[in-house]
């Protein structure tokens, strides 16, 4: 987790030398968190003996991140509707949702080991 860290801030500290606005800012950071934390959870299924791969290109007008594990893959269709009824009060599956609403594009390798995220800026 501390080497994620150190790559989400150096990842902030180039949205913030291009000026990217606070919505902006703010969405990156949640949509890495999440796909950090999936990665970690679901894909490497907590092995410390695993990586998790994070990858970023920041530039005038948009910023690119992809994070990749070690993990069997997934496919994210087959993740249910967090926003349904029978599934509210499940801790699971917010994370994608959230990925899909803050990001402009959000896409995962055949896989499932890998998503890509864009953000443009506003």
């Amino acid at each position: 987790m501390d080497e994620a860290r150190k790559a989400e801030n150096q990842l902030l500290s180039e949205v913030a030398e291009h000026g990217y606005d606070e919505a902006a800012t703010f969405a990156i950071k949640l949509a890495v968190e999440e796909a950090v934390n999936n990665a970690i959870k679901h894909g490497n299924k907590y092995d410390r003996a695993k990586a998790v791969e994070i990858c970023f290109d920041v530039g005038p007008d948009r910023a690119e991140v992809i994070v990749t594990d070690e993990g069997v893959g997934f496919h994210p269709e087959n993740v249910a509707d967090p926003t349904a009824d029978e599934n509210l009060e499940k801790p699971t599956g917010r994370g994608i949702m959230l990925m899909r609403a803050y990001m402009d594009e959000v896409c995962y390798n055949g896989k499932g080991n890998q998503v890509r995220m864009v953000k443009r800026k506003p």
